[in-house]
C-alpha cells in the first residue's frame, strides 16, 4: 500500500482530502502541529497521524522515509503582517527533508496568479511555488481562484454579503474578473493529477468555464437563493476600508478580509490552453459556478459541512496549537463554580453541545452586546457560529470560543475564548456525580484584566446562573 502525506491535514482542504486520498487504496500519513486537534472517523489502518510544525526543522524527523507521494497544503494569511516569511522557511524545510525520503511527487495547491501584478497573499504563493520546484522531487501545482464549497471563507463571504444586505454599496473591485470552481473539482484534480508524469514540473490553473466578475458572482447567488439584490460600486474605496467592509459584513477575519482585498484587485483568469491540458491529463470536466452553487447550499442545508475556514487558527486572535491551553490553570486566576442537579444525562449532554451559534446561549441579548463590541475591537465576535448545530470536535470555532475538548460520552466540554481580553479565559462544563458542573476561568493580564474582572462581574449572575440553569433541565 502506498503512503501519501499530506499536510494541512486540519485545514479546510486538507480535512477533505484524508478520505479521497484513502478511497483510492492509499494510506494518509497526516501532518499537525498539534494532534489534539486531529480527529477522524477514518480506519486506522488507512490513517497515520505525525506531529509536525514545518517551523522547526528538528521535527521533520517524525516523518516516515517511505512515503511515495506528498501534497503541500499549508498556507498562512492571518495572524501576522510577516506570514510571506513563515510560508517561505515552511517551503524551505518542507523541500529540503522531502527529497531524503522516497517520495517521488509533490502536488501543491496554489492560487491563480498575474505574474505581471501579484497581491502580496498570491506573491507569497508563488514564492512558496518557486521554492518547491527548486526541490529534487518532481513537482506539480495546481492554481486555483475563488474555491466554491461549504465552509469556504469566499463562499462565505459571497453568502454573508447577499443573504445580510439587500442593497449594496461596495468597492469597485466587484469589476474584477475571476474564475471560480466547486470545491469537488479541487479535490478531483489533486487527487488524479498524483503521479501523473506528464504533469511533473509542470503548474496548472484550474476553474470552472465561467469567467465572472465578483459582482456577476454576487448576483447569480442571489439568482439561486431567490432573493432580490441591488449593487452599487463606488470608485474610490481604499484597501483598508474595503478590508473594514467585509470585516463588519461578513464572518471573515479582518487579517483574511485585508489579505484577500488585495487579490479581489487582481484579476485571476485561468490560461485557456493550460486549463484545458490538466482537464486533459486527468479527465475532469469542472461544474458551472450555479451548479456548483446549488451543490453546496445543498450540502449546508443537510449540515454536512466537512471542514470549514474557520475551524482553522486563520480566525483567530492568534496562532496557537490547542495544547497550549489544554491544562486550564488554577492559581492566579478569577473563577464562576456552579452546580446543578439534570434532569437526564444524555439530554443535559445534549444541550451542552448544542450552546451556540444559531441556537444562541442564555441571555444571548447580553452576549449579542459582548460580541458586537468585541467585533468592534477586532475579535471574531459572534460572527463565526458553528460548524454543525450539534456536533463539537476539538479545534472547532465556537461563536467567539475555540473548542479545547469535546467528549459526549464522557459529558465534557472545554472552550477557550477568541474574544478580545484583557487576559485568557475558559468556559468548562462536566457532568459530574449527578450533577452538570460550570466553571468560568479568568487570568487576567496586569491591572487592567483586574479591573476588567470586576467591571462585568454584576453581569455573572445573569449569564452564568441562568447558562447552567437553562443546561440542567429543559425549560
Amino acid at each position: 500500500m502506498k503512503k501519501i502525506l499530506l499536510t494541512g491535514s486540519t485545514g479546510y482542504i486538507g480535512k477533505r482530502m484524508i478520505s479521497v486520498i484513502a478511497a483510492q487504496g492509499y494510506k494518509v500519513v497526516c501532518c499537525c502541529r498539534d494532534i489534539n486537534r486531529f480527529t477522524t472517523n477514518m480506519d486506522d489502518k488507512l490513517v497515520e497521524v505525525i506531529e509536525v510544525d514545518f517551523l522547526k526543522p528538528e521535527t521533520l524527523q517524525n516523518i516516515p522515509e517511505d512515503i511515495d507521494g506528498a501534497y503541500y497544503l499549508m498556507h498562512s494569511m492571518s495572524t501576522t503582517e510577516d506570514y510571506e516569511d513563515s510560508e517561505n522557511k515552511c517551503a524551505h524545510n518542507f523541500s529540503e527533508y522531502i527529497g531524503k525520503t522516497h517520495c517521488k511527487h509533490i502536488v501543491y495547491l496554489s492560487g491563480l496568479v498575474n505574474e505581471k501584478h501579484l497581491s502580496k497573499h498570491l506573491s507569497s504563493r508563488y514564492q512558496v511555488e518557486k521554492i518547491l520546484m527548486d526541490c529534487k522531487v518532481p513537482v506539480t501545482v495546481l492554481r486555483a481562484g475563488i474555491i466554491i464549497g461549504s465552509g469556504s471563507a469566499s463562499f462565505e463571504i459571497i453568502r454573508d454579503l447577499v443573504e445580510k444586505l439587500p442593497v449594496m454599496v461596495a468597492p469597485k473591485w466587484l469589476y474584477t474578473k475571476c474564475q471560480p470552481i466547486g470545491i469537488a473539482n479541487v479535490l478531483d484534480f489533486l487527487i488524479f493529477v498524483l503521479f501523473k508524469e506528464e504533469a511533473y514540473q509542470k503548474d496548472f490553473d484550474i476553474g470552472c468555464d465561467d469567467v465572472l466578475t465578483y459582482k456577476e458572482m454576487l448576483l447569480k447567488f442571489a439568482h439561486v437563493r431567490g432573493l432580490k439584490r441591488t449593487i452599487f460600486t463606488v470608485p474610490v474605496m481604499t484597501p483598508k476600508l474595503s478590508s473594514y467592509w467585509l470585516y463588519f459584513i461578513t464572518s471573515t477575519s479582518y487579517n483574511l478580509a485585508k489579505a484577500l482585498v488585495g487579490s479581489m484587485k487582481v484579476e485571476v483568469v485561468c490560461r485557456p490552453e493550460n486549463l484545458a491540458l490538466i482537464k486533459l491529463i486527468t479527465d475532469i470536466r469542472p461544474l458551472s459556478y450555479e451548479t456548483a452553487l446549488k451543490r453546496t447550499l445543498a450540502k449546508i442545508q443537510a449540515n454536512e459541512i466537512v471542514s470549514s475556514w474557520k475551524d482553522s487558527f486563520i480566525s483567530s486572535r492568534n496562532d496557537s496549537t490547542l495544547k497550549e491551553y489544554q491544562d486550564v490553570p488554577k492559581y492566579g486566576c478569577f473563577t464562576d463554580l456552579r452546580s446543578e442537579e439534570y434532569d437526564t444525562r444524555e439530554a443535559c449532554i445534549n444541550r451542552i453541545f448544542e450552546l451556540g451559534g444559531k441556537n444562541g446561549w442564555y441571555a444571548q441579548g447580553l452576549w449579542k452586546i459582548r460580541g458586537f463590541f468585541d467585533k468592534l475591537a477586532g475579535g471574531p465576535g459572534l460572527r463565526r457560529g458553528r460548524r454543525h448545530p450539534s456536533d463539537l470536535k476539538d479545534g472547532d470555532a465556537l461563536d467567539f470560543w475555540r473548542v479545547l475538548y469535546a467528549d459526549r460520552k464522557e459529558g465534557r466540554l472545554i472552550l477557550l475564548a477568541e474574544m478580545k481580553l484583557p487576559g485568557e479565559a475558559w468556559l468548562m462544563f462536566k457532568i459530574y456525580k449527578n450533577k452538570i458542573w460550570q466553571k468560568a476561568v479568568f487570568r487576567p493580564k496586569g491591572l487592567w484584566g483586574r479591573i476588567y474582572w470586576f467591571m462585568v462581574l454584576p453581569f455573572h449572575g445573569i449569564i452564568f446562573k441562568g447558562m447552567i440553569k437553562k443546561i440542567s433541565r429543559s425549560q
